[in-house]
C-alpha cells in the first residue's frame, strides 16, 4: 500500500559527486535518475530539490574573498547546473520532467509558478525545483521547505549519506544513537543537523514531516513509499520524550 502520494525529494550536491573530489559523477546520476524512476512507475507526484555543493565549495580556496550575497547566488546557480545533471538522467530513462527555476532563467528552465509546478505533477512530471528560494541567506533545505508546503506535499524525503538521524555525528561517534523517530521540537531543542533552523521550523509551522534516509542503499526511497520503516521520521506528532534514552 503506497503511504504517499506527492512527494519532495530533497538531494545534497555533495552527493552527487560519488567518489570525486567536486563535481558530478555520471554514475550517481544514474542511480538516482533509476531510483526516482521506480517509485514514478507507481503512480507517485515527484519534486525534487538538489544542493550544489559539489560545484561551489569545490572552488576551494579560489572563493575567497567573495561577499556572502555573491556567494549565495554562485550557489543558485550550481544548484541550476546539477538539476539540469538530473532531468537529463532521469529523461535517458524515460522520466518525463520539468525543470522550475526561482531565479528567471527562461531559456532552460520555466519560472517557478505554484500552480503549474502542482499541474505538472498532477500529470506524473516529476518537477525539479532550482535555484534554491531565489534569494540569498537561505539554503537549499529552506528551499526544500518552502516548495513542499506550496506543492502540499504529504513528506520531505532527505535523502544522506547516513540511515537517519543521530543525536551524535555517527561518522565521528561509533556510539552514536540512532532516533526511529523525533519532534522537530526536538531536533530544534538539541540543535541535531537534520536541516538548518528556518528549515526546520518551516516544516513545524507546516506540519509537514521529514524521513531522513540513506538514498545510496538500493531500494530505501521505493521501500519509504510502500510504508516500510525506513531512516528516521520528524514529526509534529511525535511525542518530546528521547531525553532519558540519548545524551
Amino acid at each position: 500500500m503506497l503511504q504517499y502520494k506527492r512527494i519532495l525529494l530533497k538531494l545534497s550536491g555533495e552527493s552527487l559527486m560519488g567518489e570525486k573530489q567536486y563535481g558530478i559523477d555520471p554514475e550517481v546520476i544514474k542511480y538516482y535518475a533509476q531510483e526516482i524512476k521506480e517509485i514514478q512507475k507507481l503512480g507517485i507526484e515527484i519534486s525534487i530539490v538538489i544542493g550544489g555543493g559539489n560545484i561551489y565549495r569545490g572552488m576551494g580556496n579560489s572563493s575567497d574573498g567573495i561577499d556572502e550575497v555573491t556567494g549565495d547566488t554562485m550557489g543558485m546557480l550550481a544548484t541550476m547546473i546539477n538539476a539540469l545533471a538530473l532531468q537529463s538522467g532521469l529523461e535517458h530513462v524515460g522520466v518525463f520532467t520539468r525543470l522550475m527555476s526561482a531565479v528567471n532563467m527562461d531559456k532552460i528552465a520555466e519560472p517557478f509558478i505554484r500552480r503549474r509546478a502542482i499541474r505538472h505533477m498532477e500529470k506524473k512530471r516529476v518537477v525539479i525545483f532550482g535555484a534554491g528560494t531565489g534569494s540569498p541567506y537561505f539554503t537549499t533545505d529552506t528551499a526544500a521547505a518552502l516548495r513542499a508546503a506550496e506543492v502540499n506535499a504529504d513528506v520531505i524525503l532527505k535523502g544522506t549519506r547516513v540511515d537517519g538521524v543521530y543525536n551524535l555525528d555517527p561518522e565521528k561517534h561509533p556510539n552514536a544513537f540512532r532516533f526511529d523517530a523525533i519532534s522537530h521540537l526536538d531536533v530544534i531543542k538539541r540543535d541535531l543537523e537534520v536541516m538548518d533552523l528556518t528549515a526546520i521550523t518551516l516544516c513545524r509551522d507546516n506540519k509537514m514531516p521529514i524521513i531522513v534516509f540513506n538514498m545510496n542503499v538500493p531500494g530505501n526511497l521505493k521501500r519509504i513509499i510502500l510504508g516500510e520503516n525506513v531512516g528516521t521520521r520528524v514529526g509534529i506528532d511525535i511525542p518530546t520524550y528521547y531525553d532519558d534514552q540519548a545524551h
